[in-house]
């Protein structure tokens, strides 16, 4: 799966594709090869982006400083870096929270 880089320094790097101003956050499963992620936020002044690590530090067991934006601060599309967990261990704790049909969408 695309959505998930091991970067050479040991951080894994996600790959998403964000709905701000959702019902609940929540994973929603994948879309055009990244990780579809519902935030309740809305995207103003940052909320949804500090959501969207608030949210994923909780769902991976890290610290919040451990998850940082690291591209697509105006954009749905975003890049976040993970830091403290490894690779087969992150997407197993992902995939343990997406919906049972959380199939590639385009």
């Amino acid at each position: 799966m695309a959505y998930a880089l091991t970067l050479a320094d040991g951080r894994v790097q996600l790959r998403l594709h964000v709905q701000p101003r959702a019902v609940r956050s929540r994973l929603l499963g994948l879309h055009d090869g990244c990780l579809k992620v519902a935030v309740a936020s809305p995207p103003v002044d940052g909320r949804a982006n500090l959501a969207v690590c608030r949210f994923l530090a909780d769902l991976l067991g890290v610290a919040p400083r451990d998850v940082v934006l690291d591209s697509g601060t105006q954009a749905r599309k975003k890049r976040v870096v993970v830091a403290n967990i490894d690779e087969p261990t992150l997407r197993a704790r992902l995939a343990a929270a997406l919906p049972p049909t959380g199939g590639e969408k385009r």
